[in-house]
């Protein structure tokens, strides 16, 4: 499933992949896209309804 987030650092949009498989509560580091810089990502699903949030904060 793609999602989005903006980048806490250069505040630019990144597309990223989220893998339902990968369980309920998910965190990890992507760096942006653009700028590079780290982003932890939290994933959270609600696997009955397939419904995915996604936030994100500067790494660091």
């Amino acid at each position: 499933m793609r999602k989005i987030f903006r980048c806490a650092w250069c505040f630019e949009v990144n597309e990223i992949v989220v893998d339902i498989s990968g369980g309920e509560d998910q965190v990890y580091v992507e760096d942006c896209q653009v700028c590079c810089r780290p982003n932890t990502i939290h994933v959270r699903i609600d696997l009955a309804t397939r419904h995915v949030v996604v936030e994100n904060e500067a790494e660091g």
